[in-house]
């Protein structure tokens, strides 16, 4: 068995395969609960004591919850294999060097997905490294006409833009919100990825290009109701990406810390929640649907949520628009998944439409896991 299938299969057992949520009931059977459910406390009742208890039911109960009732169960993890389309060793006057990489995963005709590479130059031994989803493509990370245009849907707000399609006058475009320079100063590596290459982020999205169809059973021709929304199919991504870096790429996937902003950070939390190579967490402003609280929000409600953005999330989460007190979680037990890998919610003291005092609300409830989990 090779190492990249050696790792796939672990991944699937970490995250997906533990629980099938067969047993769970439909939502307007769940009881009503006004407060935050313990994350200590299993389904049947039974209180959590040890650390063997938390990491062999409770965690994989808790995976299992998220993904039936929220955000749709990932598949099965797949092989990757990838070729190397650009590259230029002098970056930063010759600080910092990087690589484009086109992945290629799941069934035949999967889209495949870019990534860019930036590896510090003057540090020596291996460096450890931030893994991003962007907004706007890999060419608006750095100023450099070698690196390749997004060439899948392109979101509209996004520089150079003109009807959905990508042009040269991006490139550079969101150069000061990723500061890759910066993390080369400092030692790191950078790897991103464009996340409309894994699914296109358009309200009317039907599921009928990016990921998702490519995963559907035979005769499926749309999503079932426990099937994975846009923001799982992005942390999917992020799975990937670390399977290839893990493969043999010059960095420290030992040293791994995952950033995503508002949507991005739903999807970061998502899947550090369920990956543990992932190391440190770093979901920004990911508001509803994220890091902030279900219940007791301020800003965004899941109904609001589920209304604008329906392809986010998988088709039972509505069921919960008007009765949120009947989740059997909250967004303190996604955070609590992590444990005890560090994870920061980082906001916008204004943004208050993301919940940011909520959001520290979600992280004092986790904090109890945190000394289960250690």
């Amino acid at each position: 068995m090779n190492r990249l299938s050696f790792l796939a299969i672990s991944v699937l057992l970490l995250s997906v395969a533990v629980a099938s949520g067969d047993d769970f009931p439909p939502v307007n059977e769940l009881p009503v609960n006004p407060e935050l459910p313990d994350p200590l406390v299993m389904m049947d009742g039974r209180q959590v004591t040890s650390k063997q208890q938390w990491e062999e039911e409770r965690r994989p109960e808790l995976k299992a919850l998220f993904q039936h009732y929220m955000y749709g169960y990932l598949p099965a993890p797949t092989k990757v294999t990838a070729t190397l389309t650009a590259s230029n060793d002098d970056l930063f006057d010759g600080k910092a060097s990087w690589k484009s990489f086109t992945l290629n995963y799941g069934l035949e005709g999967t889209p495949p997905l870019e990534l860019l590479l930036i590896l510090p130059r003057t540090q020596k031994g291996v460096p450890p490294v931030f893994v991003g989803i962007n907004f706007c493509g890999n060419h608006t990370v750095i100023d450099d006409p070698a690196v390749p245009l997004a060439s899948s849907w392109y979101w509209g707000n996004c520089p150079g833009c003109k009807d959905n399609v990508a042009l040269e006058e991006g490139r550079g475009g969101q150069a000061d919100k990723w500061n890759a320079e910066m993390i080369v100063d400092r030692g790191y590596a950078l790897a991103t990825f464009y996340y409309g290459d894994v699914d296109p982020d358009k309200r009317e999205n039907d599921f009928t290009d990016g990921v998702h169809p490519h995963f559907f059973k035979n005769g499926q021709t749309e999503p079932g109701k426990h099937d994975w929304g846009a923001v799982a199919a992005w942390a999917y991504g992020v799975h990937r990406v670390i399977d290839f870096l893990e493969a043999g790429q010059p960095v420290n996937t030992k040293q791994l810390a995952l950033v995503g902003h508002s949507r991005l950070g739903k999807a970061t939390l998502f899947a550090g929640a369920l990956d543990e190579r992932i190391k440190v967490v770093i979901p920004h402003q990911a508001g509803c649907g994220g890091t902030a609280p279900n219940r007791f929000n301020v800003g965004e409600s899941v109904e609001r949520i589920n209304t604008s953005f329906p392809h986010w999330f998988n088709d039972t989460y509505p069921e919960f628009n008007k009765q949120v007190e009947r989740l059997p979680f909250d967004q303190h037990c996604l955070a609590a998944l992590c444990a005890p890998r560090a994870v920061l919610f980082s906001n916008a003291e204004e943004d208050q439409w993301a919940d940011p005092n909520g959001q520290f609300n979600m992280l004092q409830a986790a904090d109890p896991v945190s000394f289960v989990s250690w």
